[in-house]
């Protein structure tokens, strides 16, 4: 089966993507700010899910690969992970790229209004960010990690929106 790519990762978009697109928190900070907030919630990462899982915060959906950092998950944070989802999905998502399928899924989640979902990618999540963002509700919040920096906390604004147009387009 071939994999039908929308998006690929250019090298010099790299940089750009290090850079948070909305609010840089810690742990504690995210927490915190998800305990006052009354909207749904989008995680992306495996560390972020299970972290709003172990706070008893469950996402209308998450996207994981069981994988952080290029690294397998410990078991205890796989556990976690594969307790939350009422439906699974598997797409396949190679590195550096957004698939056809992925941006597909996302679209159609939020279009059905669907909760309860775990997309499990086999392959690389580090993207599904961008289109989570892009196609997110009024209502809703994307949460995604960024390595040794923090988690990131967008969110659904029309500006952020746009920034994410914007790298789509030079991809």
């Amino acid at each position: 089966m071939s994999v039908h790519i929308k998006y690929i990762l250019p090298d010099e978009l790299r940089e750009t993507l290090k850079q948070p697109l909305g609010l840089l928190l810690n742990e504690e900070k995210l927490i915190e700010k998800l305990r006052e907030y009354k909207g749904r919630v989008v995680s992306i990462g495996d560390l972020v899910t299970a972290t709003l899982l172990r706070h008893q915060i469950k996402p209308i959906f998450c996207i994981i690969d069981f994988k952080t950092k290029r690294e397998k998950v410990s078991s205890e944070i796989m556990k976690i992970i594969k307790s939350y989802g009422n439906k699974v999905i598997k797409i396949e998502n190679p590195p550096k790229t957004i698939s056809l399928e992925l941006w597909k899924n996302i679209k159609d989640i939020y279009r059905k209004n669907d909760r309860d979902i775990r997309i499990e990618i086999i392959g690389e999540e580090d993207l599904a960010a961008l289109p989570a963002i892009l196609f997110a509700p009024n209502d809703v919040t994307i949460i995604y990690g960024l390595p040794d920096k923090g988690v990131v906390f967008v969110p659904s604004e029309e500006s952020t929106k746009q920034k994410v147009r914007e790298i789509l387009g030079k991809m």
